[in-house]
């Protein structure tokens, strides 16, 4: 039987990038409009902030410690323990009308995060693949909403979704390089209530995806068919991510922004962090930023 918890109370105006420490078995994730860092460790219950100045679209843990984020307007590392910010690329500094949202580390260790249209009007945004050298790579254009960022469990498949068009696409991807080709529509959302968000692959290859304004989770098989959806007590779940000792927890978080008085008291969790227990489904180690 699922159970929905929700585990942090925390009123994100728009959480987001939920990535799950199993070293440090915790799981962190951003504020974007709230403009912080937080992390949850689930066996105290402890939670820290960390407040930033420029807004977080997501993070990747780093293999030798310390975080990549997507900030507003580039990739920056960032040091947990100084709060120190080390710029690596700027990205769309001509365009101060986008920003970098949803991101996540493809299975070689690489991160990728795309960038979006911040009235969400325009299609001026694009994907970012950041090496493990440092080097970064365009490839991908002409898009409203980046999301729904992840991988296969082989690492062949990128799938990406543009929230402002209510598709998610599948790639080809060559481990060995980066590469993507042969982008194809993997599931269209334009029959459901809600847009395509964040998403999570689990270990048998199956897509879950946030439906932003959709009140549910919903699980796509490989093939690209709708296996089910799970409704969910918030109308903006944003991003899922597979954690516990197990990999057996999706950890969800959502947005409150927008909402209104009305709104929010028909769901006063808006905004928290959820944990959703006995689907059935376990997640994948999420890799670390090699670079």
């Amino acid at each position: 039987m699922v159970e929905i918890e929700c585990v942090v109370d925390c009123r994100n105006v728009l959480g987001e990038g939920p990535v799950w420490c199993p070293d440090e078995k915790a799981l962190y994730w951003v504020d974007i409009k709230g403009k912080s860092i937080n992390r949850l460790t689930p066996a105290s219950g402890e939670v820290e902030t960390w407040p930033v100045e420029e807004e977080p679209g997501s993070l990747a843990l780093r293999r030798g410690g310390g975080l990549m984020v997507a900030f507003y307007g580039g990739f920056r590392t960032y040091d947990l323990d100084s709060g120190a910010i080390e710029t690596v690329h700027e990205i769309e500094a001509d365009m101060p009308g986008t920003r970098l949202n949803d991101g996540r580390c493809d299975r070689q260790g690489r991160f990728w995060a795309g960038s979006m249209d911040n009235l969400m009007v325009e299609p001026l945004g694009g994907l970012y693949r950041l090496d493990t050298d440092l080097s970064v790579h365009k490839t991908e254009s002409n898009i409203i909403c980046s999301n729904s960022l992840a991988f296969s469990p082989d690492g062949a498949i990128l799938y990406y979704a543009d929230l402002g068009i209510d598709t998610i696409w599948a790639y080809d991807l060559d481990i060995a390089n980066g590469e993507i080709t042969n982008r194809r529509v993997f599931a269209t959302t334009e029959d459901m209530r809600g847009s395509p968000d964040g998403s999570a692959v689990d270990a048998e290859g199956y897509l879950w995806n946030a439906m932003w304004d959709g009140w549910c989770l919903a699980r796509w098989a490989p093939d690209g068919t709708l296996e089910r959806t799970i409704e969910l007590p918030v109308q903006r779940p944003t991003c899922p991510m597979f954690g516990g000792e197990g990999l057996d927890i999706i950890y969800l978080t959502c947005a409150s922004i927008f909402l209104s008085d009305e709104d929010l008291a028909k769901q006063p969790q808006a905004g928290g962090v959820f944990a959703i227990t006995g689907t059935g489904a376990t997640g994948l180690p999420e890799p670390r930023f090699a670079g």
